[in-house]
């Protein structure tokens, strides 16, 4: 099959989550019907969620069906022949009415041994902050699985973790065994491997509408937690109308792109492409088409989109695998 090529949005995959609230749909728009709803899958391939194009030629179509259909047009020769017909990247907006979980994701070895997933590797652009909104990454000192155990027996986890306050702009990069938490009064953009496998530590005793009590798995991260003290806060530049790198790991690379005017991208065909519009609009010109983007909107240029325009007034995540 022959791809008709052209930069494909999908419909948002919407949760309610215990932490949730409403800025979904009064910052970025989403069509959200809940006032406890905590994330927006942007673009996803996790088994139960896997995202649908809304636009084009593809629309209602999977995007793992076009990626079997045509691999190395969508994922790139690169990407193709290093995950197969495997989409590694999951893309959401997070709103945090209330903290969330203190939790931690496993590395690649430990989640495909238990779980035959990625591990969970991401990052967080932070959208909005009310006053005060702080997360909480890491340890505030090197720990050990006795005092994390100790702490946790006595209800003063978080004594030992490090809580960092935030504003819009910021960025964490997260690395597998960083126990971590957004707080409340954030808006986020996450990019993280496509795996959905999070170990809960702690909940703050939260009981959900049936008065149940989440589950933890505290025995599960005692060998996936990192106890060193970790630097998750990344300092980027921002140069107009450049791909400023914010993060360049072996899962992705995350570039911020400041828009003012118009920029020409020239693309190599060795991987997809997605950007996430966190501020502004844009347009995107492709084979004399013109497409518009805005807030809160994320769209996949297939790798084999090679010359493009961007023009506009944004501020844009630009994501890819290196």
């Amino acid at each position: 099959m022959k791809l008709k090529i052209y930069p494909l949005q999908f419909e948002a995959i919407l949760k309610e989550r215990i932490w949730g609230g409403k800025k979904l749909k009064t910052i970025l728009n989403k069509p959200i019907s809940s006032s406890i709803t905590g994330e927006s899958w942007e673009l996803s391939t996790v088994e139960g969620d896997v995202s649908l194009i809304v636009n084009g030629d593809y629309k209602g179509k999977a995007l793992t069906e076009l990626i079997r259909e045509c691999p190395n047009e969508v994922l790139g020769t690169v990407v193709y022949k290093r995950f197969g017909n495997q989409f590694p990247l999951l893309f959401k907006y997070l709103d945090a009415r209330e903290d969330l979980s203190i939790q931690v994701h496993p590395n690649d070895e430990l989640a495909k041994k238990r779980h035959n997933s990625f591990g969970k590797t991401e990052m967080w652009y932070v959208m909005q902050a009310d006053q005060d909104a702080r997360i909480i990454v890491g340890f505030k000192e090197d720990s050990s699985s006795k005092e994390y155990l100790d702490h946790l027996k006595n209800n003063t986890l978080v004594s030992i973790l490090d809580d960092v306050k935030v504003k819009p702009g910021d960025v964490f990069f997260l690395e597998t065994g960083t126990v971590h938490s957004i707080g409340a009064g954030l808006v986020i953009a996450e990019i993280q491997q496509t795996s959905d496998i999070t170990y809960r530590l702690y909940d703050f005793d939260r009981k959900d509408a049936q008065g149940n009590a989440r589950e933890l798995h505290v025995d599960l991260a005692l060998e996936a937690i990192n106890y060193h003290k970790v630097n998750t806060f990344k300092e980027y530049d921002k140069e107009v109308n450049q791909s400023n790198t914010i993060v360049d790991c072996p899962y992705f690379t995350t570039n911020f792109l400041p828009l003012d005017g118009e920029k020409a991208m020239l693309k190599t065909g060795e991987t997809f492409t997605v950007y996430m519009c966190v501020e502004g609009s844009f347009e995107m010109e492709y084979n004399k088409v013109k497409y518009n983007y805005k807030k809160g909107d994320t769209v996949l240029m297939p790798a084999a989109m090679n010359e493009f325009i961007l023009s506009g007034k944004a501020s844009i995540l630009e994501i890819y695998i290196s």
